[in-house]
């Protein structure tokens, strides 16, 4: 799968000047996208896929913080400094008091191991979410890319109305001329012209709005107005639904990715639990006093006294945190049930509607203008029948058009949010 995308960015990025080009030319000729060509853009171009890359390489940074140890700390002091008595010769010979010192922090209560479990549990949350964003921008793709679809067959198909109402207006003129029709009949036919060409102008504007929501995706926002896709529509083929909710929803990555922050708040939690372990400081020193001792070495060691603060507050914190990162486990379950059941409903119902309008509506209505347009022709029936008969035919062509693209959409998500593996 990972060859093939890879091999249709190429195919995207080496395509000719005239297909693709960079943001700064000019580019008036068509970008001619397949939806597998948009998946390969998508992935290389998503600004919020670099965002969620930008998480992860992030929290690897915070690992290689949690798994450094104190630095120790050397410290030089000079005292009991007489001005008036203070001795001849290089500063080393002075009579001044030097104490040269290196201290060392231990961390006791494994404070350090569970600082960096906490930050490997926050690696696993930040990888699972960019796995979670990927699914939602494949989703978002194919939302924007079907509209475009849509839209472009929309526009066919009201510029075919629009043109059929034209030429029935220049043969009712013809008629009105020789006195076949009434003029009132002449009068709707126009006024049905006018609204068919609204409606081609109103899809133009529609295909505009919807090839800038699939640009902004794929990072072709110069190209928009170019952007032009295959309305590869998927067959109303048998799709099994049948599926194990509850393993999907295990596996799911937003699930993973709240389950990674449980255990990291778990974590955390032990980590501010081990501020109750005294950390000790160990020196070693080395004092230069001329005249007197000479040079002595010395040893020390110091801990804090928990006399102002056991960490109670800090404690409560963290077991708040954990507590809302499980509540937030819950609610993410729930919404990947609800989700799936919302997807898989979608799904029966687009199947349904599309089936219906392709073996039912579609047929009917083709043929109830057809025959309007007969009995027009020689006279059975009138002009506002007639309009009627194409009003409605346009507006069954328009409704299964519509249920096409809603069930390539919803079979494109159904196999999305039930589809384990991801990249």
């Amino acid at each position: 799968m990972k060859i093939r995308l890879a091999a249709s960015v190429w195919l995207v990025l080496l395509a000719p000047a005239t297909v693709l080009a960079s943001n700064n030319d000019a580019v008036t000729a068509p970008v001619l996208l397949t939806l597998p060509q948009a998946q390969a853009l998508l992935l290389t171009h998503s600004r919020d896929l670099l965002v969620a890359q930008r998480g992860v390489a992030s929290a690897k940074a915070s690992q290689l913080s949690a798994a450094a140890r104190p630095n120790p700390q050397l410290s030089i002091n000079t005292v009991n400094i007489n001005p008036h008595s203070v001795g001849a010769g290089s500063p080393y010979e002075k009579r001044m008091d030097t104490v040269l010192r290196i201290d060392q922090l231990i961390e006791r209560g494994d404070k350090r191991d569970l600082r960096i479990k906490t930050a490997q549990q926050l690696e696993l949350a930040s990888e699972a979410d960019l796995a979670d964003i990927t699914r939602q921008q494949r989703i978002a793709l194919y939302n924007a890319y079907y509209d475009v679809a849509y839209a472009q067959e929309k526009i066919k198909l009201t510029a075919d109305a629009a043109e059929l109402a034209t030429t029935a207006q220049k043969k009712a003129e013809l008629r009105l001329s020789a006195g076949d029709i009434a003029a009132a009949e002449v009068a709707r036919i126009r006024v049905d012209t006018l609204r068919a060409q609204n409606d081609a102008e109103q899809a133009v504007a529609d295909a505009a709005n919807a090839r800038i929501a699939l640009a902004y995706l794929l990072g072709l926002d110069n190209q928009a107005a170019q952007i032009q896709v295959e309305a590869d529509w998927p067959a109303t083929s048998d799709i099994n639904t049948a599926a194990d909710f509850d393993s999907l929803i295990a596996r799911r990555a937003d699930v993973q990715a709240a389950q990674a922050r449980v255990d990291a708040a778990r974590q955390f939690k032990e980590l501010i639990r081990a501020q109750r372990t005294r950390d000790i400081s160990v020196g070693a020193q080395v004092e230069h006093y001329p005249g007197a001792t000479e040079n002595t070495v010395g040893l020390g060691i110091s801990f804090p006294l928990f006399l102002g603060n056991n960490f109670e507050g800090d404690i409560r914190n963290a077991e708040i945190t954990l507590s809302s990162a499980e509540d937030n486990l819950e609610r993410v379950r729930a919404l990947a049930l609800s989700e799936l059941n919302r997807t898989r409903a979608a799904l029966l119902n687009s199947q349904a509607r599309l089936l219906r309008y392709q073996t039912s509506l579609l047929p009917a209505a083709h043929k109830a203008m057809n025959a309007a347009e007969f009995g027009f022709a020689n006279g059975a029936i009138s002009a506002v029948e007639l309009l009627d008969a194409r009003r409605t035919w346009r507006a069954i062509q328009l409704e299964a058009l519509s249920a096409q693209s809603d069930y390539a959409r919803s079979v494109a998500i159904w196999r999305t949010n039930t589809k384990i593996a991801q990249e």
